[in-house]
């Protein structure tokens, strides 16, 4: 139950198995994201998770939305609203190896981009961690939480007023056959990676998650240039 594609499967595995019956609702308002419903229906559209109205992002106020050169600039935005008072996490697609740590050294740097490097956050199963790491369950609130990255299975439990988000290589964007692939050999995530022709729609759902967990605005970084492209030609100039 990682994530809600996979969430469903088992509930209604589970429902199918005990004779339950179970009803499915679809919610009408958009609570996260400033209350846009805007900005989650473009993310959806434009990911192919599902066709809505919102094809050109228009830049709403409301909202802020900004895709950045480099992971050091979009880290750069979010200690920036983090010093001004506002909540803020960085995250990640899961392209690179989890590392465990432990109360005896430093946790590993595992994103390695160019000459960012930075580590995820602690694994939900460590229990005794070195000093200035918080645990899983409060990384999005303790303020060290900010000196490492989330992943899907620690970001989705939260929200933020600011997300920054590293979006990988394991989901590129083809501009010749103007479709998305999926690439199981940049993904570090075990689990999605055995799950075969399910690969791009559970990955694509990991990025919709990421992309809104921020309440008031998103700053991205793309590794694939031509996925960057692709989500640009969708902004209103």
């Amino acid at each position: 139950m990682h994530y809600n594609s996979l969430s469903d499967h088992h509930i209604k595995e589970y429902v199918q198995k005990n004779n339950c019956k179970i009803f499915e609702y679809e919610l009408e308002a958009q609570f996260r994201c400033n209350g846009s419903d805007a900005f989650v229906n473009w993310i959806n559209n434009t990911l192919e998770v599902k066709r809505t109205a919102n094809v050109i992002w228009d830049q709403h106020e409301e909202f802020e939305f900004k895709v950045f050169d480099s992971p050091q600039d979009v880290e750069n935005a979010i200690r920036a609203k983090v010093k001004a008072g506002y909540t803020g996490r960085m995250t990640a697609g899961f392209c690179w190896p989890w590392s465990d740590a432990n109360s005896n050294a430093p946790i590993k740097d595992d994103i390695v981009i160019g000459d960012y490097r930075r580590p995820w956050n602690a694994k939900p199963e460590s229990r005794i961690l070195a000093p200035g790491i918080p645990k899983s369950n409060v990384w999005a609130h303790d303020a060290n939480g900010i000196n490492q990255i989330g992943c899907i299975y620690t970001a989705q439990g939260f929200e933020f007023d600011y997300a920054g988000v590293i979006f990988g290589n394991d989901l590129a964007y083809d501009f010749d056959e103007q479709k998305w692939r999926g690439h199981p050999e940049n993904s570090a995530d075990g689990v999605v990676k055995r799950s075969k022709e399910k690969f791009i729609d559970l990955v694509k759902n990991i990025y919709r998650v990421l992309l809104s967990r921020g309440m008031k605005g998103c700053t991205l970084y793309f590794e694939d240039k031509d996925t960057e492209r692709f989500f640009k030609s969708r902004i209103e100039k």
